[in-house]
């Protein structure tokens, strides 16, 4: 393993392949900490990590904070509502109080677009951008191609259906740019209400039906309606939404017989997933959860200064 560090994680785009390919193999070796009596190494030991969340979470939050305690660091946690943004402070301000604290790592999770970016010019603390806005969760995309290669072996020409609100889903963006950048051949399905334009330009096919998408896949990843940062409803009800791009055992026989669902959570159940589809033999979907862990272990690692793990963190 070579000496190799990351000073920020703001995103996807831009990430060339072997840098992709090295933070996944890395992963793959803190998975093999994770499946240890003691699931701990010193690797951050003495470092400060502190976890922004401005906007809510459950298993991005959670995933970070057990990575921090696996890898020893200190860490210090802030929401929205317990910190000074409630009150009216503005960002730039939040910024130099943390700064005044000198942490070493920034786990950053926005509703607005950019502030990850925003803050790695305005601290020095290492950024890890843990979801802002529309624009990238890039750790998430992580997780996903790392389950997608233990299933399938490589990305390289594999086809990748993702179906749902592309148009508002973050996790869909960094995975765009992070299955193309691999090789992948990848297809993309949503109402014409929920699909950006220009997608052709990103070197992806999209579909407006789900089945031409899904047909002879390898991975079939559902994506939930992003509700909460819709203005206006863009389709007529959850029951007529299912009906034609739900994900329902007849459709996943078009896939590959050998083909993983994946989802990044939260599911709705009976609106882009079938509850026999999300229960299935098929689904990874735990499997992505469990990765979750040892990716954020890997980029926390690397933000951290990276270079090689001793014979005492392996």
């Amino acid at each position: 393993m070579t000496a190799f560090s990351l000073p920020h994680l703001i995103g996807i785009e831009g990430m060339d392949r072997d840098t992709i390919t090295k933070i996944l193999d890395l992963a793959d070796h803190f998975k093999e900490v994770n499946q240890r009596a003691v699931k701990k190494v010193p690797a951050l030991r003495g470092v400060l990590v502190v976890n922004f969340f401005v906007e809510n979470s459950t298993r991005t939050r959670s995933s970070f904070e057990i990575a921090e305690k696996r890898l020893s660091a200190d860490t210090l946690n802030f929401s929205a509502s317990s910190s000074s943004l409630a009150k009216g402070e503005t960002l730039r301000d939040t910024a130099r109080n943390l700064q005044a604290m000198s942490p070493d790592i920034l786990v950053v999770r926005h509703g607005a677009a950019g502030v990850p970016g925003f803050l790695s010019r305005h601290i020095s603390a290492a950024i890890v951008n843990a979801g802002d806005g529309w624009h990238e969760h890039p750790t998430q995309a992580l997780l996903d191609m790392h389950t997608m290669r233990e299933n399938l072996g490589s990305l390289e020409g594999k086809k990748v259906a993702i179906v749902g609100d592309i148009t508002h889903s973050r996790v869909a963006r960094s995975n765009i740019f992070g299955l193309v950048t691999m090789g992948a051949d990848l297809h993309l399905a949503g109402p014409a209400t929920m699909m950006p334009p220009g997608l052709d330009e990103l070197g992806v096919k999209a579909h407006h039906r789900i089945e031409p998408a899904i047909e002879d896949a390898d991975v079939v990843m559902m994506l939930r309606i992003q509700k909460e940062r819709m203005g206006n409803d863009l389709f007529p009800n959850d029951r007529e939404y299912f009906k034609y791009f739900g994900l329902t055992e007849e459709r996943l026989k078009l896939a590959k017989p050998n083909a993983i669902v994946m989802h990044p959570g939260p599911m709705n159940r009976g609106v882009e997933i079938a509850p026999e589809v999300a229960d299935g033999d098929q689904n990874v979907i735990l499997e992505q959860v469990g990765n979750g862990v040892a990716v954020r272990m890997a980029v926390l690692y690397l933000v951290a200064g990276g270079g090689l793990l001793s014979q005492k963190e392996e």
